[in-house]
């Protein structure tokens, strides 16, 4: 199944859960579908650092377009009830269309490794957004990202709560 949501009036990326717990997704939707789909942090990680280096690459190859804007309020990020998702994300990529100077987001489903599954016919959906919907979500999920469990400065690990095992309590458990 391939989904093409173009132009898509709102995308985000959010959490539901607590820290360390935390399920991620990401939404789109147009006047006619929402799509969501979850994700992984590392995903929404790695999709703002791409989306930051394409940005800055268009401003560099292409100085006549007109900026982009990475502003968004919060509260306009957040994710659209119901939460059901259509799939698990394996493959993000992003594209740039000069002509319609729009991006794409796209989302390929993650192949599942068992005997009946097809890897030939795996769902992809493209996001067709503007620069600057794209650059605030990419901006969001940074500032998502960094709200989860607090991490060691040293090897940027997770820091456990207490009475769960940690590899900086060399190998012993705290207690509260």
């Amino acid at each position: 199944m391939n989904i093409d949501l173009n132009p898509v009036t709102h995308i985000t990326v959010d959490a539901v859960g607590r820290p360390g717990e935390r399920v991620f997704y990401l939404q789109g939707k147009n006047l006619e579908q929402e799509i969501t789909l979850l994700v992984e942090k590392f995903q929404i990680q790695t999709l703002a650092l791409a989306i930051e280096n394409l940005m800055s690459e268009l401003r560099e190859r292409m100085p006549e377009i007109e900026d982009a804007s990475p502003t968004y309020k919060e509260d306009e990020m957040l994710l659209e009830p119901p939460l059901d998702p259509l799939f698990r994300v394996g493959e993000l990529s992003l594209g740039y269309d000069p002509e319609q100077d729009m991006m794409v987001l796209i989302a390929k489903e993650i192949a599942v490794d068992t005997p009946d599954a097809d890897s030939e016919n795996l769902s992809e959906v493209r996001f067709w957004c503007t620069r600057s919907q794209l650059w605030a979500m990419g901006r969001w999920g940074i500032e998502l990202a960094s709200r989860g469990r607090p991490v060691w400065p040293s090897t940027g690990e997770p820091i456990l709560p207490p009475g769960e095992f940690s590899p900086k309590n060399n190998g012993h458990k705290t207690t509260p």
